[in-house]
């Protein structure tokens, strides 16, 4: 067995956590390892210890989950956040997402879509369910085309092999998924990710989905 994904709970009603604990407690691969009441709880707990991702309330007492996800993310930003919440709003899907969320999840998701996502998450950077992916379509609709055009053509250019790349991020290969289909070393492939990084200046995986889809650079 591999090395379990660590993860940590940021919810202010206990009844909630231990729900959460009980669906992932079937997942032999995960592996809860702690629990906080709020975002100032959380990123007190961030200091002794690091999960892989954290499953982040957006409702919470002193610290909300919207300020906890951009502090975490600032201070230790190869966690990844996938936010739990009950607030079905594309204004909220766009914000966390730029703001470093790596997914974004109804509380009544299904158990399997939960874990699906952590695994996910971890390993890919991102999940991007049916509600975040109307809410960047509605983004990108409201735009014109040819501002979509000038965006790309005008401001960044990007060569033929980092276009390839950015279309399998895009589709959620994994950096060896990616190596193996353009026959490139995976040092090489990371290489060309933080070259994407730097000029669409973002900070991660999610970033270049996000302004992909924005400057239509993906179908």
């Amino acid at each position: 067995m591999g090395t379990k994904i660590k993860v940590a709970i940021a919810d202010d009603h206990k009844i909630f956590r231990k729900g959460v604990i009980d669906t992932l407690s079937p997942y032999t691969n995960i592996e809860v390892i702690f629990e906080a009441e709020d975002g100032a709880d959380l990123l007190s707990r961030l200091t002794q210890d690091q999960p892989d991702v954290i499953l982040m309330d957006l409702k919470m007492p002193n610290i909300d989950g919207i300020q906890a996800t951009i502090s975490a993310k600032e201070q230790f930003p190869e966690i990844k956040v996938i936010i739990l919440t009950m607030y079905e709003d594309d204004n909220f899907i766009l914000h966390l997402i730029e703001n470093g969320a790596n997914a974004y999840l109804l509380k009544n998701s299904e158990p399997e879509e939960i874990y699906d996502a952590i695994c996910t998450t971890h390993e890919k950077g991102f999940y991007f369910n049916e509600n975040v992916n109307l809410a960047l379509l509605k983004k990108v609709l409201h735009k014109t085309k040819p501002l979509l055009k000038t965006s790309f053509k005008n401001e960044i250019e990007f060569s033929e092999r980092e276009k390839e790349v950015l279309q399998l991020i895009c589709k959620e290969h994994t950096t060896q998924e990616i190596s193996e289909k353009l026959f490139l070393s995976p040092r090489t492939v990371e290489g060309i990710r933080q070259k994407l990084l730097e000029k669409m200046n973002v900070k991660n995986s999610v970033g270049i989905v996000v302004y992909a889809f924005r400057n239509g650079l993906i179908d």
